[in-house]
């Protein structure tokens, strides 16, 4: 209620979690979020509509459950973002830290091409060598591993101070 913009919802199993998420997350006449606008709201005309068109909510399809559901969580308006969470999706089909598992991957393919059937917009975390793969799927939201860039930067610091010394 204080000025949240964004808003990401983990373990959205069904369509009514989903429902939820919107009537917590949109303010009237779309959903039931509190009055209460902080200093964004003062001043501003008709601030619930303007509000409503800049919060950004994202749901994460983290579990085989919310895949089995998915055309049905699809079906809610609302929602901007259907995020895709590779490990704990994994972790829930019995494949833990195997990511790379053939039924992981055909499943997450399979949840991506559902979503953007559905004229949605799918999210999901991948690395530099990934990230071209899975725009060229669909995908427009993406969330980046920090620990691979920062141990990538890391690694090219080191070779320039290394030929620095020479």
């Amino acid at each position: 209620d204080c000025g949240a913009q964004a808003i990401v919802v983990p373990k959205v199993n069904t369509k009514e979690e989903a429902e939820n998420v919107v009537e917590g997350g949109r303010f009237q006449p779309l959903g039931k979020r509190g009055m209460y606008t902080s200093r964004q709201g003062h001043g501003v005309d008709d601030f619930f509509a303007k509000a409503n068109a800049e919060v950004l909510l994202i749901v994460l399809i983290e579990d085989i459950l919310a895949v089995e559901n998915l055309d049905e969580i699809l079906t809610v308006g609302g929602i901007d973002v259907f995020f895709v969470a590779p490990a704990d999706l994994a972790a829930s089909m019995g494949y833990i830290r195997d990511l790379k598992n053939p039924k992981v991957m055909k499943t997450i393919d399979d949840a991506h091409a559902r979503i953007h059937a559905a004229g949605r917009t799918s999210g999901f975390m991948t690395v530099n060598d990934g990230v071209a793969q899975y725009a060229a799927k669909g995908v427009r939201c993406f969330l980046a591993p920090v620990r691979p860039w920062v141990a990538a930067g890391a690694a090219e610091y080191m070779k320039l101070a290394e030929k620095g010394k020479a």
